[in-house]
């Protein structure tokens, strides 16, 4: 319902956490949003963590959506021919696919949307920094829907405060029975024993490592343990083909037992693996263990996890902490109390920035956050309001003219002037790249066209810093800039030249320089650029809106 709402009642786009245990129906949520989004003309993304989980969220998707033959589903992964990649981000740029799945390719700068209306993001967790800056640059414009067991503490915290809005799957599917865990040293003979109980009952097992270095040594073992028993490896780095097959054998239950890294983690649903071995389980973090707890217990039969530590007197605190936590979390839908715990262990991090987890316990969480709204309190007296690029008023009188031959040099002239023109509309960065494209094309530009640049520079970062309009009039200099007195003294004191900070004053609502002389027109211009650049430098400083 809450999504629903989102989708159809809220102004603003949907940014919603749903967080349930592993098996509890995110998955089912997600599909009903992106039919919603779909049947209104709009392409979905769903976006997972690995290759194995893409390809199983796409089977799910086709076969869900098979009956609707207007709706066209397309999978785009590492595996796929140089060919099939172009043919599909052909198909994604044209709007002739509907739903879209992968892996973090989906994020990369070549695939362009048609008409991208909703981002599904599942395990939000196994996500890195920068991929979740992208992520964060679709909410804006995007309805977006992460779907997670036990979202990482930042995310955890967002949500638990309000700055991000969550919703909650508590109730089991029926007759789901909870998944019994046995901690303990690593001993053969435990491992063996805990195989053969679950071959015994006709399952699967899963052997899970932290690294692929130890899966031979692992196979050998098991082969002469179980030499009648049919037992393959699988991990990131196999050849898709490879890797494909091994898990469409274990999933019909050809294998019995897979010995892989965590890139089983993730969502796969094989109801008949009932045994899940986690060797080396200190080197795994709180919500992998619990993810990889879940790929077990999916049926209705009993399902066991054997959690083997080499040496308890080698495990760090935080270890321990971990192991405990796990322990004490063995009932069905603790995903969130887990995370819960997560958060307690590692802290939350840093809301505004890059790092996910952080100890706050030197100050508390109730000070953190009354310091934090303090301070956003203040917002206003640092801040700096943008305005749109045509809105800037350049009263100086300049139109060089270009040399016969650099128009000649040049294809289209007006073209790339008009390309210069629409790059500085976008951001100071499109017009940065426009400027080193046009100087690797066709050389170092001429005095003229240089003019020409910087008036587009000029006019660009003093949208950015509020300065409607600039005028000079002999030897004065005047910008006229909504900003604040306080922002303005703030400025000055990160300018780098004395000259420029020296000569620049605020009064009534406007920056004024006086200079000594009055310089030519080009000269005065290049006296204005130099300063905008210095106070534009500022700007990291201050809050920007």
């Amino acid at each position: 319902m809450d999504v629903e709402r989102d989708l159809t009642e809220r102004e603003n786009p949907m940014d919603r956490l749903i967080c349930g245990d592993v098996g509890f129906g995110k998955t089912e949520v997600a599909l009903r949003a992106i039919f919603c989004v779909v049947s209104a003309g709009k392409q979905a993304m769903v976006l997972a963590p690995t290759i194995v989980l893409a390809k199983q969220h796409f089977d799910v998707i086709s076969e869900r959506f098979s009956r609707f033959h207007n709706i066209k589903v397309g999978l785009l992964s590492r595996f796929q021919t140089k060919s099939e990649k172009e043919a599909h981000l052909q198909m994604i740029k044209h709007g002739n696919l509907d739903i879209i799945v992968g892996t973090h390719s989906l994020l990369g700068d070549r695939v362009v949307y048609s008409n991208l209306g909703l981002l599904v993001v599942d395990e939000e967790q196994r996500f890195g920094v920068k991929q979740k800056e992208k992520i964060a640059s679709f909410k804006t414009s995007v309805d977006v829907l992460t779907l997670s067991a036990t979202p990482i503490p930042r995310t955890l915290y967002l949500a638990l405060t309000g700055f991000r809005d969550a919703s909650l799957i508590s109730t089991p599917p029926p007759e789901r029975v909870p998944i019994r865990t046995h901690l303990s040293a690593y001993t053969q003979e435990k491992v063996v024993s805990a195989i053969n109980h679950e071959l015994d009952r006709g399952g699967q097992v899963f052997y899970v490592l932290p690294r692929i270095k130890g899966l031979e040594e692992v196979m050998e073992f098991l082969r002469q343990s179980f030499p009648n028993v049919e037992i393959a490896i699988a991990h990131g780095k196999q050849y898709s083909r490879q890797l494909e097959e091994t898990m469409e054998n274990f999933a019909q239950g050809h294998i019995k037992i897979l010995i892989c890294t965590n890139i089983v983690e993730s969502g796969l649903d094989i109801q008949n693996a009932n045994t899940i071995v986690v060797q080396d389980v200190q080197l795994f973090g709180l919500a992998q263990l619990y993810q990889l707890r879940g790929r077990v217990g999916r049926a209705d039969k009993e399902a066991h996890a054997f959690l083997f530590y080499p040496d308890k007197s080698l495990l760090s605190d935080q270890a321990l902490e971990r192991l405990a936590a796990l322990e004490e979390c063995r009932d069905l839908g603790q995903g969130f109390q887990l995370a819960e715990r997560d958060m307690a262990i590692r802290g939350f991090g840093n809301i505004f920035g890059e790092q996910q987890t952080g100890d706050v316990g030197n100050v508390g969480i109730d000070l953190f956050f009354e310091m934090l709204f303090e301070s956003l309190s203040k917002v206003d007296e640092h801040r700096v309001v943008s305005i749109p690029y045509h809105s800037v008023q350049f009263d100086m009188n300049l139109n060089p003219h270009l040399p016969s031959e650099y128009i000649n040099y040049l294809e289209n002239p007006l073209e790339t002037i008009n390309e210069g023109e629409k790059a500085a509309e976008k951001d100071i960065w499109n017009l940065i790249q426009f400027t080193e494209n046009l100087r690797r094309q066709y050389g170092k530009e001429p005095y003229s066209m240089e003019i020409l640049l910087k008036k587009l520079y000029v006019r660009r970062m003093a949208a950015d810093l509020g300065i409607s309009r600039i005028y000079a009039s002999g030897k004065t200099v005047g910008m006229k800039a909504n900003m604040s007195k306080k922002v303005f003294k703030l400025m000055i004191e990160s300018m780098a030249s004395e000259i420029h900070r020296t000569s620049l004053v605020f009064d009534d609502g406007s920056i004024k320089a006086e200079l000594l002389l009055e310089l030519p027109r080009e000269q005065m211009l290049d006296w204005i650029f130099q300063c905008l650049a210095e106070l534009y430098a500022s700007l990291p400083a201050l809050i920007k809106y």
